[in-house]
């Protein structure tokens, strides 16, 4: 879908390509009121939007959405950039486009996260483009929260709970073959071999031990019932559940 000609009715392979010399002219003229050089800008940059939006190609989302949101943020860069700064346009829309497609993506996921969390990381992503506009590095977090004069433990929370999910089944390697998923790097501690083994040798173990303990083991320690709950069931006195409990663990630690 990315490499189709129309896009939003935009045929992407007229679209034209402004030089560096060109793009500072349309800006000067437009920061001076000609409303068409802003219209020049944004048609000569909609090919920064579609190098953009290829990178969130795998996310099931249609590519003329995606199009369209990345169109507001480069309009948001085109009015929002400094010429007076040293640095090139592409360096600070990209980020703009990038903040305003993944802000969309968020308020469509089908996790909900509250109003106030995502109001403080909104707030935080646009303290960043701000630094990083302003500073041309990515700020830290620390950064971040002072500006905001919010505690860095608030912004470290509001930015993981917007995050994406991401699927257990996302290629994170291929090198030809058989790719590497991100569930291949995933560890699950109850689903250990050592686990696995341990179950093996209690129902092994299980099998040495005669059927009233058998019974008196299940009832205590795979459905969790008290010596008392076992006595009533079976009709014997809680001493004798006791007595007869303890000779079945005696027996399987045996065995075990």
């Amino acid at each position: 879908m990315i490499n189709k000609v129309e896009i939003c009715g935009v045929n992407t392979s007229k679209l034209p390509v402004l030089k560096n010399e060109e793009m500072r002219e349309l800006f000067q003229a437009m920061q001076s009121g000609d409303a068409s050089a802003r219209e020049q800008l944004i048609q000569g940059n909609l090919r920064l939007v579609l190098s953009v939006i290829q990178r969130f190609s795998n996310r099931g989302e249609y590519v003329d959405d995606l199009f369209q949101v990345g169109c507001i943020g480069l309009i948001k860069a085109i009015d929002n950039f400094d010429l007076s700064q040293n640095v090139r346009f592409s360096t600070y829309a990209v980020p703009m486009i990038i903040g305003e497609i993944r802000r969309y993506l968020r308020d469509n996921n089908a996790v909900r996260v509250s109003r106030s969390l995502r109001d403080i990381a909104y707030k935080a992503l646009q303290v960043r483009e701000k630094l990083v506009s302003i500073h041309g590095s990515e700020p830290t977090i620390a950064q971040i929260a002072e500006e905001l004069q919010i505690p860095r433990e608030e912004v470290v929370f509001a930015l993981d709970a917007i995050q994406e999910p991401v699927s257990l089944f996302e290629p994170i390697y291929n090198d030809g073959g058989d790719p590497i998923l991100v569930m291949d790097q995933i560890s699950d501690d109850r689903n250990t071999d050592e686990s696995w083994l341990e179950e093996i040798a209690i129902k092994e173990a299980m099998k040495k031990l005669n059927n009233r303990e058998k019974h008196i083991i299940s009832l205590r320690f795979f459905q969790g019932k008290t010596q008392m709950e076992v006595a009533d069931e079976i009709g014997i006195s809680q001493a004798q559940v006791s007595r007869l409990e303890k000779a079945a663990l005696k027996q399987l630690r045996k065995y075990i």
